[in-house]
């Protein structure tokens, strides 16, 4: 059996799920917004996002599309590759492509323009990349 210090900490969702299903089983009232899993099994569907001219991503770099959390990246032209532009190590933004890289401001970590994998940490995992499409000159991104 393994002792209580080998088991991961539980999230701050667990425990106030859980403390709100003990109200609820004790006949409180409660809500339980949030609690479902991401992994539920059912994925949602996301809409194509827009973010305008694709001659906006330079060839060898990329931009940020802070509002929608998106980075698009030209590792060669014609070549468009699109992630996610939470960081992560820690769930901030990433702010700027520069050298090659995707770099993020919070605690140094750095990503490879052409498959977000992590160039330098301390983020443990590769940026979730997106698909993305060019129609009429326009990128769509799709993020999952």
């Amino acid at each position: 059996m393994p002792e209580a210090n080998d088991r991961p900490a539980p999230s701050r969702r667990t425990l106030l799920c859980g403390a709100a299903a003990v109200l609820a089983a004790s006949g409180g009232t409660v809500a339980v917004a949030g609690c479902a899993s991401s992994s539920d099994g059912a994925k949602a569907s996301a809409a194509p996002v827009d973010l305008g001219a694709a001659e906006a991503v330079p060839v060898g770099g990329g931009k940020v599309y802070r509002e929608q959390k998106i980075v698009v990246t030209q590792p060669e032209a014609g070549q468009y590759k699109a992630f996610s532009a939470k960081c992560t190590h820690a769930g901030c933004v990433v702010d700027q492509v520069k050298a090659g890289q995707i770099l993020c401001p919070c605690h140094g970590s750095k990503f490879a323009i052409a498959d977000g994998a992590v160039a330098d940490g301390p983020a443990p995992t590769p940026l979730p990349s997106y698909p993305v499409t060019v129609q009429d000159g326009k990128l769509q991104v799709t993020p999952s």
